[in-house]
């Protein structure tokens, strides 16, 4: 299975977790019998890194999200923002500029054109202030 693949099934077991707050280990269990989702260690590694540091990554959209609250994003994006962020900043092995893109293209997948703005502008800005504060380390 592709990066992109492992990605996208994460992604739509963290987007039914908004929906259905259900246990994960549950979702993974649905995901299974109905056998859309392919389940394996490389898409818990994404989904369970992702829950486990959600109040950090939701900290980071709030901080960035000037025109919405996280509230008033929608499930689906905040699943896409989640991912991107979870890896941006949690994952040593994929660079932020890598995480933004694959964000981008799970938007053009399943969202709106305007939500597709969106989600590139948080990251986008997300990625500008973590460049400036790497580059004065130096």
């Amino acid at each position: 299975m592709s990066r992109r693949e492992i990605r996208d099934n994460a992604f739509k077991i963290i987007f039914e977790n908004l929906l259905r707050d259900d246990d994960i280990s549950e979702l993974y269990d649905i995901a299974e019998e109905v056998e859309e989702i392919t389940v394996n260690d490389d898409v818990k590694k994404i989904v369970e890194g992702t829950v486990a540091h959600c109040q950090e990554i939701d900290g980071i959209i709030s901080g960035y999200s000037k025109s919405r609250s996280i509230s008033r994003i929608s499930r689906l994006n905040l699943a896409i923002l989640r991912i991107a962020l979870y890896e941006a900043v949690y994952d040593e092995n994929i660079p932020v500029n890598v995480a933004i893109s694959e964000a981008v293209n799970l938007a053009k997948t399943y969202a709106y054109q305007e939500d597709i703005s969106f989600i590139n502008g948080v990251l986008g800005a997300f990625a500008r202030d973590n460049k400036k504060e790497d580059n004065s380390n130096v």
